[in-house]
């Protein structure tokens, strides 16, 4: 293990510069098909459409990436559809979206009746949990596109808003305090280098069990990907929250800034919270330095809420009443956009 050399998500075939390009190019073309009801950007976590003066559609789609891969090799197919589910509905909770409808495209080589019905178990158990309704979706067969065993799974989600209510980045100053919600594990990003590190690196197996994650890394690495739903709209009801960021591609580092207006950003306290250890297994195996391991995984963090500094002791009682834990990791100061570690 020693020998090995420093590994990162370009090594893994993922390129998060690649990507960041590409976006710039269909913020381009996708700027030209805007009209005046078109709330946001490209690159917010959901997209807001007016439907009238006071209520606001907001809109995401999204997919499980590579995590599939370990459904593949498990044989375990009912929880990638509660992933997808969860990651979209946080996508839209964070600008204080509620969820209205789910749709799914499914595409496989060759249709398996039970592997599809596990699929869409899960993304019914997920709708169910978050309070919207799973109605429709394609499913598409298409021999010799995929391996045999493989499919592709993508969801698109809608919500609602109130426009005064919506959480836009407008409300969060220099100051605020910044709230973390733990992580359950990978949930949906950063596979690719994780599957490099534990089955190539380590030479491990799905059913490889391991002492210090207390599971095999097929459980571990098939841990739900959760929603954030409930506390987000907890502190909404109270009027507490000023800005939320769901941590997914891109990490701490990439995720943050989306809440936030030009000239303020966010300082984060390394170790303010509990260490999970799949991200030190993963860390050691690669020798992945710590600006990578920031920008591709979640590190424990699935969720970043900005709450006034007056109103944090609250925030947190009503978290925990509500069966909660968060963290305060850090703070809003005056700066150029972005985030920086203490």
């Amino acid at each position: 293990m020693a020998n090995v050399a420093q590994l990162r998500y370009a090594d893994a075939g993922v390129s998060i510069d690649e990507a960041d390009r590409a976006v710039a190019r269909i913020k381009k073309l996708a700027r030209r098909t805007f009209d005046r009801r078109v709330l946001t950007d490209i690159g917010t976590f959901g997209a807001a459409f007016a439907l009238d003066r006071r209520r606001v559609l907001v809109a995401s789609a999204d997919g499980v990436g590579t995590k599939l891969k370990i459904a593949f090799a498990t044989g375990i197919h009912n929880t990638v559809g509660r992933d997808l589910v969860n990651h979209c509905v946080n996508d839209i909770a964070v600008q204080g979206s509620r969820p209205l409808f789910f749709l799914d495209y499914f595409a496989v080589g060759r249709l398996d009746a039970g592997v599809t019905g596990q699929v869409v178990e899960g993304l019914a158990a997920g709708c169910r949990e978050n309070g919207c309704a799973l109605i429709g979706g394609e499913t598409a067969e298409m021999p010799g596109f995929y391996g045999e065993g493989e499919y592709d799974l993508a969801g698109f989600i809608v919500g609602e808003a109130e426009r005064r209510k919506m959480l836009d980045g407008r409300a969060v100053a220099a100051g605020d305090v910044l709230l973390g919600l733990p992580s359950t594990g990978l949930h949906t990003n950063g596979y690719s280098l994780a599957r490099k590190l534990l089955f190539e690196t380590a030479g491990y197996r799905a059913e490889t069990y391991i002492e210090e994650l207390g599971s095999t890394v097929g459980e571990e690495l098939l841990k739900v990907h959760r929603s954030y739903l409930a506390p987000i709209r907890l502190l909404m009801k109270h009027r507490l929250l000023h800005g939320a960021a769901h941590i997914t591609g891109g990490g701490i580092r990439d995720n943050t800034p989306r809440m936030l207006r030009s000239g303020l950003r966010a300082r984060i306290r390394r170790g303010s919270w509990p260490a999970l250890p799949v991200f030190d297994l993963l860390r050691r195996l690669g020798r992945v330095p710590e600006d990578e391991m920031a920008r591709t995984f979640n590190l424990g963090i699935g969720m970043i809420l900005a709450v006034a500094r007056k109103s944090e002791g609250r925030a947190l009682r009503l978290l925990e009443r509500a069966g909660e834990r968060a963290f305060a990791i850090g703070e809003v100061i005056r700066g150029a956009r972005g985030v920086v570690w203490a």
